[in-house]
């Protein structure tokens, strides 16, 4: 007879450090990383930590599993608060955790060792420079799903492939891979995925030998000298993202997604 498991769960979300380099790893591989209250809020409390380090150099953001993140849980249903994105506050508090990694003042690498889709995809795009997975999916699903982006991913899309390329993601819908996104400079390198880790490790330790004050301040001025807001762009997008889900069509998304189908929109 098998007796009850009364260890306690692992945690949502990992944080350790090697040297001067800290690793955030999302760790609910069984539910591909997805957005849940207990993982956000567990990303929200690790990157309070991190801004307390004041020895830190460089963090890695990765995932455990197949999945880097799979965005939104759809299936359960389960959002910030217990509901879905149905008002802008709502779709505002879900995104923020995973916004508040720009507030991290070193340089922050994602190692995208799987896939990485809507919403988690937009938490890749908070980091400074990303490291993927040659056989992962990557990209921003939204309008496959009947709702509008979130998480400023329509803010920074543009701004990282130029407005033709990131229309054309956002507008279709569709994944592309890993040296896709390589090609339209969305990412450093893709690699097979046991080596995505120890690929971004190696440029991080390679940041964390440079001079830390410098390395910091240019971050700084990097970001203020191209008046980088993606909070400001999050809650715009929030109104967008609150009505489209009202709408026929995210049902029809959705329901499609969860059923492995096409989705047949109607334009309601």
């Amino acid at each position: 007879m098998r007796q009850n498991d009364s260890r306690p769960a692992e945690p949502a979300v990992l944080l350790r450090r090697e040297g001067a380099i800290a690793i955030l790893q999302l760790n609910r591989p069984d539910n591909r990383n997805s957005m849940t209250p207990e993982l956000l809020d567990a990303f929200a409390h690790a990157v309070r930590d991190l801004r307390a380090m004041s020895d830190l150099r460089c963090v890695v953001v990765t995932g455990s599993g197949a999945c880097f993140s799979a965005g939104a849980d759809f299936r359960s249903q389960i959002q910030r608060d217990g509901a879905h994105l149905s008002s802008p506050e709502r779709s505002a508090a879900m995104y923020e955790p995973f916004l508040s990694l720009g507030d991290v003042e070193v340089p922050v690498l994602g190692a995208l060792q799987g896939h990485a889709v809507g919403g988690g995809f937009g938490l890749s795009l908070m980091t400074d420079m990303r490291i993927v997975a040659e056989g992962a999916k990557y990209g921003a699903n939204f309008a496959r799903l009947g709702l509008h982006a979130g998480m400023a991913i329509s803010y920074v899309l543009p701004r990282l492939v130029g407005v033709p390329r990131a229309c054309e993601l956002l507008f279709t819908g569709r994944l592309f891979s890993g040296q896709d996104g390589v090609d339209m400079g969305l990412f450093l390198r893709a690699v097979p995925a046991e080596r995505v880790l120890a690929e971004t490790m190696a440029l991080a330790q390679e940041i964390a030998q440079s001079a830390p004050i410098a390395v910091r301040l240019m971050k700084k001025t990097i970001y203020q000298s191209l008046d980088w807001n993606p909070r400001t762009a999050a809650w715009r997008e929030a109104f967008a993202q609150a009505a489209t889900v009202e709408t026929d069509d995210a049902r029809e998304g959705v329901a499609a997604l969860l059923a492995k189908r096409q989705p047949v929109f109607l334009g309601k």
